[in-house]
């Protein structure tokens, strides 16, 4: 029977100064986190010596009541004996300021982005590898079956956009809705089709690397869509986010309170998603475009150094979208015949699996396990999302471990010179792509990338440390505190 915690959260809600006192309260894995108008009205000593308190944090701007394990329950009591709106659980760091150099700060704000919804991206991950086992079994594309688990598995990632609208509007403290919009508008249905013609108007930086066919313009202006269009990329929509805050900001400090709830968004849309498609996106495409030029060259200068090189960085391109400059070479390579340009970054999904499987015997947070779980399976069928979002790369030094990794098999498979026969499936679906006919070793010399990625994924990861993720090491302390509270409390 569920424990009864009114008495607990009227008392924690009197002391903090009551609820008018409350501006906002969201709750992480032990702490009631209360933004308080006057954090002078509350009785911080009161709290600390409350049974059912662990005890009191003041950090970051914030008022935190230290509850335990079971601090979703009372946080959902606070908001009923309240009425006030609260905004759900955060993680750890959410919301923190963000220190260290430029790399690591925006390695720390992906990766927040990204924590929200880990369990539910993982979870996708494992149903597209239920697809892909369907299709293996010989399951048609067109059978209701796999029509309706290909869109479970598959929406989330087709339409990531809008989920990190969401997560970038709360980092970067704007309109929920507004962020929503303007992933919308990037996703919009039938856009890229729009901005497709049999014959450009013209050709910006003809003989280029960055050569831009213009199929449409934007008052005169302009507008570069990549082939690829925007689904399931990453930086467009937080670049486009954080630009749209900064507009948002601006606007809320000059229009009339009495007009404001409808002309910020008004004024904020009207400037930002052209701002996305003009700026923010054009950017992006040269950028996917150069990296493809780079690899083009490098792989004229030594086929190795190209799969070392690609083997590194692969995982990196794809973080930044990067990657889709080689996609498209890849897949018209492999229409003339068997192709290597994508073979270096194939099996790379299973040095994230080898790492995962270290950091799940080595983590001492039960979050972090609990999450490696689905994101390992997640990468075995190549979704590595989960993996390098949710935990490798906030770690830093294990997701350098796996790029370490798949430079070495890159070398590998680039020396051996191995072929992909055909654009096949992800993961350890993709092995049916690497079946030559007269020829075992080419899928022999794949099957051996894939054990040695694992094995050194593994191997590596157990060279470096494994940092707490959710906590520091003061909230670790305060959890170890917080379950000898508990456990004192059930033996009474």
């Amino acid at each position: 029977m569920a424990k009864d915690y009114t008495e607990l959260a009227q008392d924690i809600v009197a002391h903090v100064g009551g609820k008018d006192n409350i501006s906002k309260l969201v709750h992480c894995v032990t702490r009631l986190r209360f933004s308080l108008k006057d954090e002078s009205k509350a009785d911080t000593d009161y709290l600390m010596k409350r049974d059912g308190v662990v005890t009191v944090v003041k950090a970051g701007g914030q008022y935190q009541v230290v509850i335990g394990n079971h601090v979703p329950d009372v946080y959902e009591t606070v908001l009923k004996v309240t009425g006030i709106s609260g905004e759900g659980s955060i993680d750890a760091n959410e919301g923190d300021v963000i220190e260290g150099n430029l790399f690591d700060r925006f390695i720390a704000l992906v990766s927040g982005l990204f924590q929200p919804m880990l369990g539910t991206l993982s979870a996708a991950g494992m149903i597209k590898g239920v697809v892909a086992i369907l299709a293996a079994a010989g399951v048609a594309k067109t059978d209701g079956a796999y029509v309706v688990l290909n869109a479970a598995g598959d929406g989330l990632f087709q339409f990531l956009p809008l989920i990190l609208a969401i997560t970038a509007a709360k980092r970067f403290k704007m309109n929920q809705f507004t962020a929503l919009a303007i992933g919308f508008a990037l996703v919009y249905p039938n856009i890229a089709a729009s901005f497709a013609a049999d014959k450009p108007l013209y050709t910006l930086f003809a003989g280029t690397p960055i050569e831009s066919p213009i199929n449409a313009t934007f008052f005169g202006i302009p507008i570069i869509f990549p082939a690829s269009s925007y689904l399931s990329t990453v930086l467009p929509v937080i670049a486009a986010v954080w630009a749209g805050a900064k507009i948002e900001k601006g606007f809320k400090q000059i229009i009339p309170d009495v007009v404001k709830v409808f002309i910020v968004p008004f004024f904020t849309l009207l400037i930002t998603v052209p701002l996305a498609f003009l700026i923010i996106g054009p950017v992006m495409t040269w950028a996917s475009d150069l990296v493809g030029a780079l690899f083009t060259g490098i792989y004229g200068f030594s086929p190795i150094l190209y799969g070392l090189v690609l083997g590194a960085l692969w995982q990196v391109l794809v973080m930044f979208g990067l990657h889709w400059g080689l996609v498209p070479l890849a897949i018209l390579e492999l229409q003339k015949g068997p192709g290597v340009i994508l073979v270096a970054s194939i099996a790379i999904c299973f040095a994230q699996a080898g790492s995962l499987l270290n950091i799940m015997m080595r983590s001492k947070e039960d979050k972090v396990r609990q999450l490696s779980i689905p994101a390992f399976i997640s990468a075995l069928f190549g979704v590595t999302e989960p993996a390098i979002y949710g935990i490798t790369l906030p770690m830093r030094m294990p997701f350098i471990m796996t790029c370490i990794s798949g430079a070495l098999t890159g070398a590998y498979l680039a020396f051996f010179d191995v072929k992909m026969q055909v654009m096949g499936g992800m993961g350890l679906f993709a092995i049916p792509s690497f079946i030559e006919a007269g020829n075992s070793m080419t899928l022999i010399h794949f099957l051996i990338a894939i054990v040695l990625n694992f094995v050194l994924g593994f191997g590596l990861t157990q060279l470096v440390k494994i940092p707490n993720l959710f906590g520091d090491s003061s909230e670790m302390r305060l959890r170890q505190k917080v379950s000898t509270h508990e456990k004192g409390i059930r033996s009474v």
